[in-house]
């Protein structure tokens, strides 16, 4: 199952994985943020990083979702794009989050797929006679299950504001 790593302009990271937490009644394993504050050392972020994906990478890889291309966070984020079984997205938003959650256990290229597909089905105009949504979007496999509220997350899954 892969671990998913968010990097992020503060305090954008933390926010998503806390959105998830929401959404799965609990935050699910091998999920870490690293939220980049303005003065930041970009190096140390980037030691930081490699650090958190080392922890985080399961048999089958690592994804790392970043905010947007071209800036700090993604810049840092792209270092990691030379790992083996590790895989770099820019432009994360929440539906993309929620769907590399539920697919983390496919195979690295399918997760990327199954995330970006996300990202951009998640993003609709609505105006006057939109149709409702029916029902939020599912998995076509079993999602992965969420670590209980009571599990202390005084560590957080790595959060980190550097």
């Amino acid at each position: 199952m892969a671990g998913i790593l968010i990097i992020a302009h503060a305090p954008l990271a933390t926010a998503l994985r806390d959105c998830i937490a929401h959404v799965y009644g609990g935050l699910p394993a091998r999920i870490g943020v690293i939220d980049v504050s303005p003065d930041c050392d970009p190096a140390q972020v980037v030691a930081f990083a490699y650090s958190e994906v080392e922890r985080l990478r399961e048999e089958n890889g690592a994804l790392v979702l970043t905010d947007m291309f071209g800036a700090t966070p993604s810049n840092i984020a792209a270092r990691l794009a030379t790992l083996p079984q590790v895989r770099v997205l820019a432009g994360v938003n929440l539906p993309m989050l929620l769907r590399a959650v539920c697919y983390r256990a496919t195979p690295l290229d399918t997760l990327v797929d199954k995330a970006l597909a996300g990202a951009t089905k998640g993003v609709q105009a609505i105006v006057p006679g939109t149709p409702a949504a029916v029902a939020p979007p599912a998995c076509s496999i079993e999602c992965v299950p969420a670590m209980p509220p009571e599990t202390d997350l005084t560590h957080k899954q790595g959060s980190t504001s550097l």
